[in-house]
């Protein structure tokens, strides 16, 4: 049996709520839905889609790496967008991070995230095996 590592990023929100910031099973990692928070605990670009999601990438990078993977061994992710019409500052951050790896994306357009200063979340799967 394959045996399964969760993984912490110390948020404040992960115990209340009964989640890992990412979960391992062999070379199988799954990132759950990061957001733009800083190190500081802060919303980082407040009203800026784009620094925003650069933010969040970082985070999933964080994730990752907490499990042994890398961005390079993301296979698909997850983007949900509270404002669609400018999905497109979403993308050209995902794009600059991903363009060579070419994961499996989908783009969701939401209501609305956790706070109304978030306006992106991703989620991330890889698998490590390189």
């Amino acid at each position: 049996m394959t045996q399964r590592q969760n993984f912490s990023s110390g948020g404040a929100r992960e115990p209340v709520i009964g989640y890992s910031r990412s979960v391992r099973v062999g070379p199988q990692v799954f990132v759950s839905g990061c957001t733009a928070y800083g190190p500081d605990g802060q919303i980082v670009g407040k009203g800026d889609l784009y620094a925003q999601t650069k933010q969040v990438i970082a985070n999933v990078e964080n994730g990752l790496r907490l499990a042994g993977a890398e961005l390079r061994h993301v296979v698909r992710t997850r983007i949900y967008v509270t404002d669609m019409e400018r999905w497109e500052d979403a993308a050209r951050a995902h794009g600059e991070a991903f363009g060579e790896i070419r994961p499996a994306c989908t783009f969701l357009g939401v209501t609305r995230l956790v706070t109304p200063e978030m306006l992106v979340e991703i989620d991330a799967d890889a698998v490590i095996g390189d």
